[in-house]
Formats: C-alpha cells, structure tokens, sequence
C-alpha cells in the first residue's frame, strides 16, 4: 500500500516526540537501511522507509518496555492513518510484543535495526568512519564479547536468516545503505549528542568525497548497546551523535 503520509510529515513527526539528536540518527540509519532492501522483494520504498523511520517513535517518551514502548507509537501510527502494515510491522519489531514477523518487511526491520547500530558502532572507533567498511571488519567486531556486550549477536545473524539473506550479503546491503547517508549519521569532528535539539530540519542525501581503505581500530565502544535505540529485548541504549542537513531525503 502506497502510504498517503508524506515523508516531511513523518519526519515532523519523528522530531515532535524525539528530541535526542543519536536517537533520531538511530532512526534515519534505519530508514536507509529499509529503503536500500525493499526493491529486493518488491516493496515500496516509501513505506518501507517510513517504517524504518517511525519504529522507535515513542521510545523517548515511553521507554518502560512493560507499559510502553512501542504500544504508544502504535497508537499514535493508526490514530495518524498510517497504513495498517507499517503499524504491524513496527509492533513486530520488538519481541516482547509478541507478534509474529510475517512480511518481507517485518522481516527486514527486524533485521536491520540492531545491525544497523552496531554498524554505526563500528564506524565510530574507523579513523574513516563508515567509508571503506567492509564485513570482514564488522564480524571482526562480532567476535569481540566487550565490544558492544549488549547487543545479541546470534539476533543479528537469526535476523538475516529469517530474511532469506547471506549473512555477509546482509552486511554488505546494510554498510552500502548506511555509507550513502555517510554525511548524515556520522557526527562531524568534536560533535556529540546535547541530548536534544532545537534543529528539526530534514537531514539528506549528501555526498562525500572521502576514500579511504578499509582499516582495523583496537578502540572498543565498551558495553554499551550498539544500536542505542529501542531494545528488541530488554536492556536500553545509547546512541551516536546526529547532524542535520537541510534538504528531503
């Protein structure tokens, strides 16, 4: 279904209930990630970037998993006119709500959100960031337990099975989907997160020149969860620092 919801909407939407700056570029990592698989399985990118863009809607204002998120955000979704199958599909996302992954799409979001985060945990420790990553130097973090101890590495490789995808394929989709958005989700030099923002414009597309070969950093992130987002399980997260853009992805 073709989503009547605009992309600018959403996006006024997303900064209405979400004022930290990493969880919104958590989101955004998402969106690309979600727009880069649905030609795959015939989907429509607009909606499927606008699941990946909505998923976490409420995780800010109602991170209590028992009581709040996502059930919030669900609310909110159909109250908006949202298409049903977005609402499903962000509903499914997190495990302890229950609902079966059916759909391609429920299929991708799940795996792609927590992938998503400890890809851009992985560019935060590379001198080059998300330019030249390959998945040789994300399994290389894969294999480190301190290194983002938090995130379930089995959840990521059952995600990409559940999709029907080669897990170093799914790597491969997910770094090229995130380094084309290189300039949006990696924060600038000596940029962190203030814990919100007054600045909602709509961050997009943006080149960047660098090249850089692939590179191994021994920084570690520690134990803090990768994706920094809504937790699919139990513990919550942290976030990278964002920064906007002015135009409309």
């Amino acid at each position: 279904m073709q989503p009547d919801n605009s992309r600018a909407d959403a996006w006024d939407l997303l900064c209405e209930w979400t004022q930290s700056d990493s969880l919104r570029r958590h989101m955004l990592a998402v969106e690309a990630a979600m727009r880069t698989y649905a030609p795959r399985f015939d989907g429509d990118p607009d909606l499927w970037g606008l699941t990946g863009l909505l998923h976490d809607l409420d995780y800010e204002r109602y991170p209590d998993l028992g009581d709040g998120h996502p059930r919030y955000a669900l609310r909110e979704l159909e109250a908006r006119g949202y298409p049903p199958e977005l609402v499903r599909a962000v509903a499914s996302h997190a495990d302890f709500m229950g609902v079966p992954r059916e759909t391609p799409m429920e299929k991708a979001l799940f795996a792609v959100d927590e992938l998503s985060g400890f890809i851009l945990a992985c560019a935060y420790v590379r001198p080059e960031g998300l330019v030249g990553m390959t998945p040789k130097s994300v399994k290389k973090k894969f294999k480190q337990p301190s290194f983002a101890a938090a995130v379930s590495r089995d959840d990521m490789r059952e995600g990409a099975e559940g999709l029907g995808v080669d897990f170093d394929e799914h790597l491969t989709i997910v770094i090229g989907a995130l380094t084309e958005r290189r300039d949006v989700l990696m924060p600038a030099a000596g940029d962190g997160d203030s814990g919100g923002s007054d600045d909602s414009r709509d961050p997009g597309d943006s080149g960047d020149s660098r090249d850089s070969a692939d590179s191994d950093d021994s920084r570690d992130s520690g134990d803090s969860r990768a994706d920094g987002g809504a937790p699919t399980g139990e513990a919550p997260a942290s976030r990278a620092p964002a920064a906007g853009a002015s135009a409309d992805a």
